[in-house]
């Protein structure tokens, strides 16, 4: 059996601890190296005491991690801090991007969104976006995988097969979508404090999500024209699971039922992306801790409108999950590994 030795940068953080979890029941992938330069020098159990009884690496500073040694990087830390670290990783390594720092393929478009300018714009070219169900041969084949965010994630797997298909018009795309606060981040925000979030819900990031160019580059790709959406998140008052609710234009006399059937056509036979049944609801709880991504799709009331709605956990499917079934396929591994836990209910 291959042993590939892994190392997660950023591995203090909700996705990184979320890695760890998954990992532990990799049969190949061996954590040799995590990093979190506020958290050095700890054991995990001190920083995650729910993986204490795992046998893993003290956490450490980057500059002390012996990339040579290494085969796979998961790299977990914040946007706008990971392109200089990767631009400076040895060849050899294999590295899935967990930031938004390699999502978007237009440098320009990334310093327009982000606040400064691309850091390393020759690896940029070199970058794969692992939307692994509608990427699989490139993400093979890639040494360097930008892994989609939670958001995108949830609106392009529905989504990009029926604008492919020609099903639904690439103009008054409607997405109201809500995410857990876990989303956010583990670092300390007033906003994200318990009774800021409790017993209520708001939107954020009105008309200037940075979800909302990913989401677009991917739907204008499918379209083969541009494509701008209506992107409005909500913060909910639960630690994760996301739930984007996405209302579309019909093309010619197509129905809600037509694109319910090429979405169950289209991933028939995925271990993780599922049409529901008709008529029946996706919801959060139904997918939390596991890399599922549940949909269906309704009739609307107004005539010529569908309604599509799709759930996923954020920190899995929409984060260390995805990853991770990205970098099984990079090492030719079967995607699944490490992933077939069931969702956790109640």
């Amino acid at each position: 059996m291959t042993e590939v030795k892994v190392a997660i940068l950023g591995a203090s953080g909700y996705t990184g601890a979320e890695l760890v979890r998954l990992l532990a029941l990799h049969p190949n992938f061996h954590i040799t190296a995590m990093t979190g330069d506020r958290k050095a020098g700890q054991p995990m159990a001190a920083v995650f005491p729910h993986l204490a009884t795992l046998s893993l690496p003290d956490l450490v500073a980057i500059d002390q991690v012996d990339f040579a040694a290494v085969d796979a990087v998961f790299c977990c830390l914040p946007h706008g801090t990971t392109q200089e670290v990767i631009a400076g990783l040895p060849a050899h390594v294999k590295i899935v991007d967990l930031s938004a720092d390699f999502r978007l393929f237009d440098v320009d478009t990334y310093a327009q969104w982000y606040g400064h300018e691309h850091r390393a714009p020759a690896l940029q070219k070199q970058a794969v976006y692992g939307l692994t169900e509608l990427a699989r041969a490139k993400i093979a084949g890639a040494r360097l995988v930008a892994n989609p965010g939670c958001y995108p994630t949830s609106v392009q797997l529905p989504l990009i097969p029926l604008l492919d298909k020609g099903l639904i018009s690439a103009e008054d795309i409607v997405i109201d979508a809500k995410s857990g606060v876990s989303g956010a981040g583990r670092a300390a925000k007033e906003p994200n404090l318990f009774t800021e979030v409790a017993e209520g819900i708001h939107p954020y990031g009105i008309a200037s999500h940075r979800h909302a160019p990913e989401i677009e580059q991917g739907l204008s790709d499918a379209a083969g024209k541009p494509v701008l959406v209506t992107f409005t998140p909500h913060l909910m008052p639960m630690s994760r699971g996301m739930l984007s609710t996405i209302y579309v234009k019909l093309t010619g006399a197509n129905t809600a039922a037509a694109l319910r059937a090429a979405l169950a056509e289209r991933f028939r036979g995925e271990a993780f992306v599922h049409v529901l049944p008709e008529g029946v609801v996706p919801a959060t709880r139904h997918a939390r801790g596991s890399n599922f991504c549940l949909i269906n799709v309704f009739d609307d009331r107004i005539k010529g409108r569908a309604i599509i709605t799709a759930v996923i956990d954020n920190l899995v499917k929409g984060a260390s999950g995805q990853a991770l079934q990205n970098m099984n396929l990079m090492f030719g591994l079967p995607e699944t590994l490490g992933l077939e836990q069931q969702p956790m209910f109640p």
